[in-house]
């Protein structure tokens, strides 16, 4: 499937519509989940991806028309019928009619909202890096619907539904694909700081003998 834009075209695109840096954060960590699943199911990466960097292209400026602007913004751009009912199938069916139908756009529809969840349960972590959160993590934090409140995780159980997969699939996928762009996303974060070394005639304070 061709894509009238590059990769580096495609981010252009995204970023010229949104401004805020969390946004642009979020299509890349998208991106990098969808790139994920790609491989999983022997699909496009690049294809996959780009659906997924673009899949909020005009959330920023036009809130209130998410999903519905996007056909317009895209065509613009060059891409065709499919793209677009890809990216815009993700809103179904609060912001769009258009159902997920495909195994991308389920992928997409079920991953945006846990993307987010990853990304807040990292934010949480004292090293505040993807590259060392787990699926239990991650699951503990799905079950507490007062985390991330406003991360639909019916929505995340319908996709899964949809693609007759379970939690658990869905959150490891997620993660490595974030982990992938890790830096793209700034999550790599930081080790803790190490404890500080005690010298030699000092003796170790509350140590057990």
């Amino acid at each position: 499937m061709a894509l009238p834009l590059t990769d580096i075209q495609a981010e252009e695109l995204l970023d010229r519509y949104n401004e805020t840096d969390s946004l642009r954060k979020h299509g890349r960590a998208v991106r990098g989940m969808m790139r994920h699943f790609a491989g999983v199911y022997n699909e496009d990466p690049e294809y996959w991806g780009q659906v997924g960097l673009l899949h909020d292209i005009d959330y920023e400026q036009w809130p209130d028309e998410h999903c519905r602007k996007t056909p317009e913004l895209l065509r613009e751009a060059g891409y065709d019928d499919a793209f677009i009912h890809a990216v815009i199938s993700h809103g179904w069916p609060h912001c769009s009619d258009q159902k997920p139908e495909l195994t991308m756009e389920k992928v997409l529809f079920a991953c945006d909202e846990l993307t987010g969840l990853v990304t807040a349960a990292v934010l949480m972590r004292p090293d505040h890096s993807v590259l060392t959160i787990e699926v239990k993590s991650v699951k503990k934090k799905f079950k507490s619907k007062a985390f991330a409140a406003g991360v639909d995780r019916d929505i995340i159980n319908q996709g899964a539904e949809m693609l007759g997969v379970d939690l658990d699939f869905l959150i490891e996928g997620t993660i490595v694909g974030m982990r992938d762009v890790a830096d793209e996303i700034g999550l790599v974060g930081a080790p803790t700081a190490p404890e500080p070394e005690s010298s030699a005639s000092a003796p170790e304070a509350g140590r057990a003998v």
